[in-house]
C-alpha cells in the first residue's frame, strides 16, 4: 500500500528514467500512470540486456542470497570443479576482490535472514506486481502463473538445503515436497533422473522475456512517453538537483532522474560521494527452439543450480556464476557445462536450433536491492541491484520509486535498500 505524503496533487514532472529494461520500463509506465511526463533512455532500446535473457521465472521465493552459510568453504571447491556453476576469469580477480571480501562478509546465517526479510517485500507477490503493471498493456499474454518445481538427486540432497526451506517457510512461502513418485508423475519428462522435489506455489513465468518488456515500453510509448535511443554519459547537476542528462551529445532536461541501468548503474555515479560496491555476476542462457520435450513448468534442477524454463517455441536453460567484469566477451566453459547439466537432466531431447546468450546480473556485496534517492543530489533517484531476481521484483522497485517521486510514502521501510547504505566516499 501507498499512502500520499500530504492531501494536495502531487507535483507533476518531467521524470527522465535512463535504462529500458524491466526496472526502468516498470518505472516509466507507473510515472506516466500518476500524470508525469516521462522520459526513457537506453542506448540499445528495450530489453537490450539482461531483461531479454533472463530465465524468464517470476521468483516470488526467491530470497535467500547465495550468500548464504557455508559459503565460503564451499566456494574454492566450486572454482576448481569444472562441473560446478561458478567461474572466474583470474585476471579479473585483483579488480574485484575487494567486492569479494565484502560479499564473503555475509555469507552467515543472520546476514542471510536479514537480506531474506528485505528481499520479501520486493519480490513476495511478484505475479500480481507484474499483472498489475501489465494491466491494459497487450503485455499480458506473456505472463503465466504456475508452480515451480525444484528437482533433487535425492532426500538427503533436498535436506542439505534445509536452512534456506526453513527461511521461506518462516516468511510464509508454500511448498510441498515430493517424493520420487510424485517427482515423475509431475514431471514425466525427466523419466527417473530425479528422486526427490519441492513444488513451490505462487510462482509464475514469462514466455518470453524480451517480448514482454518490449510490450511493455511500446504502450509507453502509446499513452505518450518518450523512448530515446542513447548512452547515457552523465547527469547533469545544478544547486545540488539533478536537472537533466546527458545522452548522445546533447542534454535532456527533466526534473528528476531515475538511474537503472542494472550492473552499468555505477558509472553514472562518479563524483557524487557514493560509495557503491557491485559487480557483475555474468549469466549464461542456452535456448532449445522446437524442443522435443518440455516441463510444464520452471524447473530448477539443485545439483547444476540452473533452471529449464517453457517459453515461447523454445526451452530455456539459464543459470551459471561467473564473475569477469563488463567487458569481456562470453566464455566457453559456462555454456559447455549448461550443455552437459541439460543432458544429464534431458538425454533425449532433441530441437531444431540451439541459441546462446550472456549477460550481466547487477550485484551489490549484500544482494539487497538499491531504491531510493541519492542524498547529495535531489531529484536522483535508484533503481537496480538486483542479482538473480530483477525480473521479478522490476515491477515491485518501479511502482516504489513512481510512488516516491509522486511524493508519496510507501508502507515499507526503506532502509535496507538505501543508496547510501554502503558509506560515503571523498567527491572526485
Amino acid at each position: 500500500m501507498m499512502e500520499p505524503a500530504s492531501a494536495e496533487s502531487p507535483e507533476k514532472k518531467h521524470v527522465i528514467v535512463v535504462g529500458a529494461g524491466i526496472v526502468g520500463v516498470s518505472t516509466a509506465i507507473w510515472l506516466k500512470r500518476d500524470g508525469h511526463e516521462v522520459t526513457l533512455v537506453d542506448r540499445e532500446g528495450p530489453a537490450g540486456g539482461t531483461s531479454y535473457g533472463n530465465a524468464g521465472l517470476l521468483a516470488s521465493g526467491s530470497i535467500v542470497p547465495v550468500t548464504g552459510p557455508g559459503l565460503i568453504a564451499k566456494a574454492p571447491k566450486m572454482l576448481f570443479d569444472p562441473d560446478q556453476p561458478l567461474f572466474l576469469r583470474w585476471s579479473y580477480l585483483p579488480k574485484m576482490l575487494p567486492w569479494l571480501l565484502r560479499y564473503l562478509s555475509h555469507a552467515n546465517a543472520e546476514d542471510t535472514q536479514r537480506i531474506a526479510k528485505a528481499l520479501v517485500p520486493i519480490v513476495g507477490d511478484c505475479v500480481n506486481d507484474h499483472q498489475a503493471l501489465a494491466a491494459g498493456t497487450g503485455a499480458e499474454k506473456y505472463i503465466h502463473p504456475s508452480d515451480y518445481l525444484v528437482a533433487y538427486d535425492d532426500k538427503a540432497h533436498f535436506e542439505g538445503d534445509a536452512f534456506a526451506w526453513s527461511i521461506r517457510k518462516a516468511h510464509g512461502f508454500r511448498f510441498e515436497e515430493l517424493d520420487t513418485e510424485a517427482v515423475r508423475t509431475r514431471e514425466p519428462v525427466f523419466g527417473e533422473r530425479f528422486g526427490y522435489g519441492v513444488r513451490f506455489l505462487d510462482h509464475g513465468r514469462i514466455s518470453d522475456p524480451g517480448a514482454y518488456v518490449k510490450a511493455l515500453a511500446a504502450h509507453l510509448e502509446a499513452e505518450g512517453g518518450k523512448l530515446v535511443k542513447a548512452e547515457v554519459s552523465g547527469i547533469v547537476r545544478d544547486n545540488g538537483r539533478a536537472t537533466g542528462v546527458r545522452a548522445g551529445g546533447e542534454t535532456i532536461a527533466g526534473d528528476a532522474v531515475v538511474v537503472a541501468l542494472g550492473a552499468w548503474s555505477g558509472r553514472l555515479l562518479g563524483g557524487l560521494g557514493l560509495e557503491m560496491p557491485m559487480e557483475s555476476e555474468r549469466g549464461y542462457h542456452l535456448e532449445f527452439w522446437e524442443p522435443s520435450a518440455m516441463p510444464s513448468t520452471p524447473v530448477a534442477v539443485a545439483s547444476g543450480k540452473f533452471l529449464l524454463t517453457p517459453m515461447d517455441g523454445r526451452l530455456r536453460a539459464a543459470g551459471v556464476v561467473e564473475f569477469g567484469g563488463l567487458e569481456a566477451g562470453p566464455s566457453e566453459a559456462p555454456l559447455e557445462l549448461l550443455r552437459r547439466s541439460v543432458r544429464l537432466a534431458l538425454p533425449n531431447l532433441t530441437f531444431k536450433e540451439e541459441t546462446t546468450w550472456m549477460g550481466h546480473r547487477p550485484a551489490p556485496t549484500d544482494s539487497i536491492p538499491v531504491i531510493g534517492e541519492i542524498p547529495s543530489l535531489k531529484g536522483a533517484w535508484l533503481g537496480f541491484g538486483h542479482q538473480h531476481v530483477g525480473l521479478t521484483g522490476g515491477p515491485k522497485t518501479g511502482r516504489i520509486l513512481a510512488q516516491l517521486i509522486s511524493g508519496k510514502r510507501p508502507n515499507l521501510d526503506l532502509a535496507p535498500y538505501a543508496p547510501d547504505r554502503f558509506g560515503r566516499k571523498s567527491r572526485t
